[in-house]
């Protein structure tokens, strides 16, 4: 899948590119459906908020063969190729959960900045590709957005260990008040299926989720090969190792799991 010039253009200067029902709701329910059942496995790759509910599964695409081809599709893979204009390898893969009442804050942060600090990522040719497994609205934990905050390079930032369970790189009140007068705040909302490009600049966060709704997203995070990380601090199932390129698998990859499994959306 390619994008259009006026697609290209409204990412370089927003930072950030939707494209709404971009899977169809029956891939998503599957998928969400085997996100459930990994969020019930007692694995290090799971992380979960105090209350006990997940929070993250890490490394999905090693251990469920739907999201493996998600992580192949090439849907998501050749936008990226064609933004960063070389071949992309997995730098990271998460299924984030926001569960009813008891997800939490991510806090306002670029996510180069941890790859920079943390996994010595050369330069910004990184960026993060979202799929909606569950409908997006305003109440159930929306992704927020500075708009064109990445054309401010990398931000100061502080190591946060202690709000939730998840470290990261956060950045100050100050800094997030600064931007968003200059750019403002926007949730990008939708159905189940949908996909949100943004660069590894951009600065987002989203808020805790005290709705009764769910809200499920799988991030690719895809490097390209050239600018693979030269620090391995973190465990290789968070910041993996490989940099062989992503080949990208047929545009039917999903559907055709779905039909190998006799899968129906439940209605």
């Amino acid at each position: 899948m390619k994008l259009t010039g006026e697609q290209l253009r409204t990412f370089e200067e927003e930072g950030y590119l939707f494209l709404p029902e971009c899977f169809s709701r029956t891939a998503a329910a599957y998928l969400l459906e085997q996100a459930q059942k990994i969020y019930g496995l007692d694995r290090k790759e799971v992380w979960r908020e105090s209350s006990g509910v997940a929070r993250t599964a890490f490394a999905a695409h090693r251990y469920n063969e739907g999201f493996r081809r998600l992580g192949a599709h090439p849907r998501l893979i050749e936008p990226i190729e064609q933004i960063l204009g070389e071949q992309v390898y997995m730098h990271q893969y998460k299924v984030n959960a926001k569960a009813a009442f008891d997800g939490a804050v991510w806090q306002w942060h670029q996510d180069y900045g941890t790859w920079q600090r943390d996994d010595a990522m050369p330069e910004p040719r990184a960026m993060n590709i979202a799929v909606f497994l569950e409908d997006v609205t305003a109440v159930n934990g929306p992704l927020m957005f500075i708009p064109r905050s990445h054309k401010s390079g990398v931000l100061q930032a502080g190591h946060d260990l202690e709000t939730t369970s998840y470290p990261l790189w956060t950045l100050d009140r100050e800094t997030v008040s600064r931007l968003a007068d200059e750019g403002g705040v926007v949730a990008p909302l939708g159905p189940a299926g949908s996909v949100l490009l943004f660069h590894g600049n951009l600065v987002h966060a989203s808020p805790p989720n005290i709705s009764p709704y769910n809200r499920t997203i799988v991030y690719l995070s895809l490097c390209a090969v050239s600018n693979h990380i030269r620090q391995f601090k973190r465990e290789e199932w968070i910041a993996h190792r490989d940099f062989d390129p992503i080949i990208p698998l047929s545009d039917d990859c999903l559907d055709a799991l779905l039909a190998e499994e006799g899968y129906r959306q439940p209605t």
